[in-house]
């Protein structure tokens, strides 16, 4: 009960930062969509057909009814539902960051238990150091530097990430790759640094002495009894980033001229489309939820002291 009652109240936030936002930016909906040249009556009546001269805090509250009954109306630019604007781009989105998160969690956990199993030592200092020179620089300039390393010098990826209708599995995977490799390089020192840092504190628990001195081997030790306990706070990492993951997003999409949520957002901002902008949003709320839970029970799964404590 207490999850849902946070839950509820962090969509009402989202939609309420975003309404705010949207209406504090500059220019007249209907100016927008129909062009500068378009006569005043006809943008009064354009205006009133989508509600947007009425006061702001009957929009508002228009705003937040759609939000809880999950009904968001129209696109006040193109006239589609906005589902079928938003769940389209949420699913190339999804590829995207999907492609990210696989390569991403395995490179970063090995490189941090290969750091941490040579603690102080010169390849330590490299996963450490790299890690934090990559997490310093933002998503969208590391993709701009791949694009045109990679992509218009070397040949070796597309430059534009939106795959050709009928493309197979492979053949996405080749324009995904370079986009997913500017997060993985965003995302990879956070998590190195945070599995380095649980691996080191199990090297030198109690618990692991015990076990070493009861004659298992290191491999059994690392397995059964550092990662369960080493992930943990890893595992919570990797839940936060996914929030993190569809903010960065949105610069990759933008610098590989991508269709995804990001670019759909951004389109959004511009012609302030508020209800395909709020659907957005609360998509990626829910999603940011739905990944701090599974991190809970994943934590409980393997740490039983947790599901202990919780009930208490």
């Amino acid at each position: 009960m207490q999850r849902l009652a946070s839950a509820i109240v962090t969509l009402w936030l989202l939609a309420t930062i975003v309404f705010l936002i949207v209406n504090v930016l500059p220019g007249d909906v209907g100016r927008k969509i129909l062009g500068p040249f378009a006569p005043k009556e006809d943008v009064a009546a354009f205006n009133h057909r989508l509600g947007t001269d009425r006061t702001v805090i009957a929009q508002y509250l228009t705003s937040i009814r759609r939000v809880f009954t999950l009904d968001f109306g129209d696109s006040y630019q193109s006239g589609q539902k906005v589902t079928d604007i938003i769940l389209p781009a949420l699913f190339r989105s999804g590829k995207l960051a999907l492609l990210a998160f696989v390569l991403t969690i395995p490179i970063s956990i090995a490189a941090g238990i290969f750091a941490a199993r040579r603690k102080d030592k010169f390849a330590d200092r490299v996963v450490v150091n790299v890690g934090l020179a990559s997490s310093s620089i933002p998503e969208f300039v590391t993709a701009a530097v791949l694009l045109s390393v990679f992509c218009v010098n070397w040949k070796l990826g597309e430059v534009f990430a939106n795959p050709p209708a009928g493309t197979s599995v492979i053949g996405q995977f080749r324009y995904l790759l370079t986009p997913a490799m500017a997060m993985v390089i965003a995302y990879f020192g956070y998590i190195a640094r945070m599995t380095r840092a649980g691996v080191i504190g199990g090297l030198q628990s109690d618990y692991a002495r015990t076990a070493t001195m009861k004659g298992l081997s290191k491999g059994t030790v690392m397995r059964s009894h550092i990662l369960r306990n080493a992930l943990a706070p890893t595992i919570t990492v990797i839940s936060v980033q996914v929030g993190y993951l569809f903010g960065g997003i949105i610069g990759v999409e933008k610098v590989f001229n991508y269709a995804g949520l990001g670019s759909t957002m951004l389109t959004a901002v511009g012609a302030k489309d508020i209800p395909v902008l709020q659907g957005a949003v609360l998509l990626v709320g829910i999603i940011y939820m739905m990944s701090t839970l599974l991190a809970d029970l994943l934590i409980a799964y393997l740490n039983p002291r947790v599901r202990l404590e919780k009930t208490r």
